[in-house]
């Protein structure tokens, strides 16, 4: 003979089967370590800095972009992007107002980054700070913050850079060519 489950028994069953974590129920997508966190946002600045410094009045030095930043590659067709930007930049007004005073430094940093990774995918999700300086002795100051995201493929141990966008809809960073897309 079959004996029910008696009630209490029931609910306690039901109750464990609620709480207990299903295969079939997905999570939130993992964080990467801190470490590669750190690894990618250092990538990503670089890449950010350079375009910042491009709008700064230069003293005849040119370098060429990096293709790989703290072990980390920029994939070719992003490094041919940064070089346009660069040169866009390079000729653009370098003042933030037409006819004013020049910019004599820039600074650019990311904070907060967030690193997820999906598969072969990491997506680093950071704020980012950039500080352009100008006029007599830079006494003047043009900030500004956009949060962006990095695009990352990983194969085996090497990291590639394979995009970046704005994610602040209608924010247009100054050191952010016009109307290109990453």
């Amino acid at each position: 003979m079959v004996r029910p489950w008696p009630r209490a028994g029931l609910a306690v069953v039901l109750a464990a089967c609620l709480l207990a974590p299903s295969s079939g129920v997905r999570g939130q997508t993992p964080a990467v370590e801190d470490y590669l966190t750190r690894q990618l946002t250092v990538a990503a600045n670089s890449y950010l800095e350079r375009r910042s410094q491009a709008l700064v009045q230069k003293d005849g030095r040119d370098r060429a972009a990096p293709t790989e930043v703290l072990g980390v590659r920029i994939s070719p067709s992003l490094v041919r992007s940064q070089e346009r930007a660069v040169r866009e930049l390079e000729t653009r007004n370098r003042a933030p107002v037409e006819g004013g005073p020049a910019y004599t430094g820039a600074r650019t940093r990311l904070d907060g980054g967030r690193a997820v990774r999906t598969g072969d995918r990491i997506t680093l999700e950071a704020v980012e700070h950039t500080e352009m300086r100008y006029g007599t002795g830079g006494r003047g100051k043009v900030t500004q913050s956009v949060r962006r995201r990095f695009e990352f493929r990983a194969s085996g141990e090497q990291i590639t850079m394979v995009g970046e966008r704005v994610l602040d809809p209608g924010a247009h960073p100054v050191n952010d060519p016009l109307g290109e897309s990453r």
